[in-house]
Formats: structure tokens, C-alpha cells, sequence
């Protein structure tokens, strides 16, 4: 299962992804009549004050909540035409192109936006995307970040090698970091389910489960851990078990869909 993961510094993390998509630089077209009255009122105050980057940003946002992404990207591409050295739209736009799988789009975003301001949130971005597609510049990033003496990032570093490694199969050397990880943050529940998707690769579930157990009993509304707890259990043949834990991660996350249709699967309403 692969995923952008939900992290602090991705703003709603991390999950992820892959087909491209075009970029729009057209004013969104929509008819005068099918506009909602909201959407109405902030075009208007564009119109009025069209220098206005928040007025602007209000819109994106607007447009992201209600699920359409593409006249948010339409919307953050003209407002890079008016500024493009602003950080804030090129990592608005990344986080576009991750809700549409357009992981290469999001590269070039957080890129560029690096370009201009090397936060160390974008390079933590930047360096999860880099890890997921197998980029040797993930570990570029995850050096910047150890070296960086105010990122603060070292166990967020040592995640961004361990998924490198991960992804590129040497799960022996992913375990390694994501051992780091956790004597940094006994905390860190990314360390902890990353840690024991490897050993699900490995098929190590029993190994997986104290992972994952001790996951959930830190943080007892760890929903992925309930997820792959449910997985190992199926791989044990104790589907009672991974029925148990899929519940549970959805009572912990209504709109875990991966976990549904776990349950479905197997047969739970």
C-alpha cells in the first residue's frame, strides 16, 4: 500500500500518487449562473482589489474545500503569474498536484519553492516525495535537514532515509533508520508503522504486530496502526482478529476507505 503519509510537516501529510496532469494558467471558466453566491463574492472582491494575494488565497482554499481541486490549481497558477517568487503558492500548489496523484508536478513545486526559500518544511516534502519514487536526491534532502542547525528535522531525516531504502529494497537498512527514529521519539508513530510495513514485506507479521501494538497502545487512536495490524492478522489466517482491528481503525477514522473496504472484503457491513 503505498500512501502519502499524514505528517505534521506535510500540513495534512505525506501520503501519494503518479499520473501527471496539465497545468492551467487560464482564469477558472465557470457560467455566471452556476456560480454559488460565496464563490460570487470573493471573484467580485478579486475583481475589486485584484493585487490582493489573501483575497486570492481565500479562493484557492475555497475551491479546495469543495473538492475541485483543478479550478484551485487554475487559481494558484494565476496567482504564481502575478508572483511567482511567493513560497506559499508553490507549496499550495505541490499539495494540489499530491490530491490529484500528480506526483512529478509535485516535485517541480516544492523545487521551485526551495529554490526561492529553503524552508526545512519544503525539503521534508520534498525529500518524502524523493524517497517514494526512488530518488537518490532523498537522501541529498534528508542530509540537508541533519546538517541544518535550526531544522530541527533529525528524526524526520532518518524517516526520509528509512523510506529511501525501503522503497529501494534493502528493508534491513530501512529498519536500521527507523530504529533511529524511535530512540530519537519513542513517539513517532510514522517510525513505528513504517518499521512494521517492512517486516510485512518481509513477512514478518508477529514481529509486525509488536510493532504495531505498541504503536496503539501509545497512541490509542492510531487508526493506521489498527489498518496494519488487520493486515498481519489476515496474513495469520485470524480474521476475527483483523475484523477487530479494520473496526477499529474506522471508528478512529470514519474515512479510512482502505480499511471499509478491508471490512467488506471480508464479508462486515
Amino acid at each position: 500500500m503505498t500512501t502519502i503519509i499524514r505528517i505534521p510537516f506535510l500540513g495534512a501529510l505525506l501520503l501519494a500518487f503518479l499520473p501527471a496532469c496539465n497545468n492551467n494558467n487560464e482564469e477558472p471558466v465557470t457560467k455566471k449562473e452556476d456560480i454559488p453566491v460565496q464563490e460570487k463574492e470573493m471573484k467580485d472582491a478579486i475583481a475589486k482589489y485584484p493585487d490582493s494575494m489573501l483575497l486570492r488565497e481565500n479562493l484557492i482554499q475555497y475551491y479546495q474545500d469543495n473538492g475541485t481541486t483543478d479550478l484551485a490549481l487554475a487559481e494558484t497558477n494565476t496567482a504564481l503569474q502575478k508572483d511567482s517568487t511567493d513560497t506559499r503558492l508553490w507549496d499550495k500548489k505541490a499539495e494540489l498536484h499530491i490530491e490529484q496523484a500528480d506526483t512529478a508536478g509535485a516535485i517541480k513545486a516544492y523545487e521551485k519553492a526551495i529554490e526561492i526559500f529553503p524552508e526545512p518544511q519544503f525539503i521534508m516534502s520534498l525529500g518524502w516525495l524523493y524517497a517514494q519514487t526512488k530518488d537518490t536526491n532523498a537522501i541529498v534532502m534528508a542530509d540537508a535537514l541533519l546538517m541544518g542547525k535550526n531544522a530541527r528535522a533529525d528524526k524526520e531525516a532518518l524517516l526520509i532515509k528509512g523510506l529511501y531504502f525501503s522503497a529501494t529494497g534493502n528493508k534491513q537498512k530501512a529498519l536500521g533508520y527507523f530504529d533511529n527514529c524511535l530512540a530519537l521519539d519513542y513517539t513517532f508513530m510514522l517510525a513505528y508503522r513504517e518499521k512494521a510495513i517492512v517486516l510485512y514485506d518481509m513477512a514478518k507479521y508477529e514481529e509486525a504486530l509488536t510493532i504495531l501494538d505498541k504503536a496503539v497502545t501509545l497512541q490509542n487512536k492510531f487508526d493506521e496502526g489498527y489498518y496494519w495490524m488487520g493486515r498481519c492478522f489476515e496474513k495469520l489466517n485470524k480474521t476475527n482478529d483483523a475484523i477487530e482491528s479494520y473496526r477499529s481503525a474506522v471508528l478512529y477514522n470514519p474515512d479510512y476507505i482502505e480499511a471499509k473496504d478491508a471490512l467488506a472484503r471480508l464479508g462486515v457491513k
